[in-house]
């Protein structure tokens, strides 16, 4: 084996865990895959043999490639056309969740939560949170004192606690609530619907600009039932399967001709949040097969 196949191979193995870093950071897969692919090419330009700690290694450049898209990407999302929505994926991609903390930070809702971070403050909470790195580690990668690295996650963790509940509920019970929200929005009723919201439900659409969608979070119990009950009268769901995205169940389907994922915030029995992608660039990962 010469040494760069031995590079791919060390490289490979790593690969799914610096795909899910980098995803978590980004929101986005497209912008995970590219900062991987840019940490494999310095990788094979290396000398495994001087690195000592491989794993260490590679997460270090993943992270701070990361960091630098998501600074610039931060410019991009404010003048996205309506609420930018991260680009839903397959838990699979990222192989197997080992720790509940890791399926947290993957869950559609926390990611949806940790736009409100500043890059610093995300990545250190990824890195403390999914990876569980020591404050002195995770310094040397974002560069500050591990003090401040402390703080950030102080105010990351505060910042996210209002929306966040690492008690979310199984798969089985997702689904049943799932299809009882479906039942109702299929039936329009408005009582039924209203009863599975929680009194601050607020509900995102992502168009992207590419397909019409509400350009403001629909916000409170009685204006997000009469919103999905009006779609449903004018637009019809069409077939609606449910699939999995970020770890729990979501629905797939089609309104107005256009294709839609629709993850679920779902806390204490109620839909605290839904999040509607139809932006067609960001549904390639968990479009169903036919």
């Amino acid at each position: 084996m010469d040494r760069r196949e031995g590079a791919t191979r060390a490289f490979e193995e790593h690969r799914p865990l610096l795909l899910g870093l980098a995803y978590r950071l980004l929101g986005s897969m497209w912008d995970a895959e590219d900062a991987v692919q840019e940490a494999y090419l310095r990788w094979t330009r290396t000398d495994p043999a001087e690195v000592g700690n491989a794993r260490a290694y590679l997460v270090t450049i993943v992270s701070r490639l990361a960091l630098d898209q998501l600074r610039s990407a931060r410019v991009t999302r404010e003048a996205y056309p309506g609420p930018w929505l991260p680009e839903p994926v397959s838990a699979a991609a990222f192989g197997p969740l080992e720790t509940a903390e890791m399926a947290d930070t993957l869950a559609y809702a926390t990611l949806h939560l940790m736009e409100r971070l500043s890059p610093p403050e995300r990545a250190v909470f990824v890195l403390r949170e999914a990876f569980e790195l020591p404050y002195e580690e995770i310094a040397g990668i974002v560069g500050v004192p591990a003090a401040t690295c402390r703080q950030h996650h102080r105010r990351a963790a505060a910042r996210l606690a209002e929306g966040r509940d690492r008690f979310r509920p199984s798969t089985a019970d997702h689904t049943e609530l799932l299809g009882r929200f479906l039942d109702a929005a299929r039936g329009g009723d408005l009582a039924g619907l209203t009863d599975l919201l929680a009194e601050d439900v607020v509900a995102w659409n992502d168009g992207g600009g590419r397909v019409r969608a509400a350009l403001r979070p629909v916000e409170g119990r009685a204006a997000v039932a009469a919103f999905i009950t009006g779609l449903g009268s004018r637009y019809g769901f069409g077939e609606v399967r449910v699939v999995e995205a970020n770890g729990a169940p979501a629905l797939w389907t089609h309104i107005d001709g256009h294709e839609q994922l629709t993850a679920f915030d779902v806390r204490d029995g109620r839909v605290h949040g839904l999040f509607a992608v139809l932006n067609p660039d960001k549904l390639g990962r968990v479009r169903p097969a036919t």
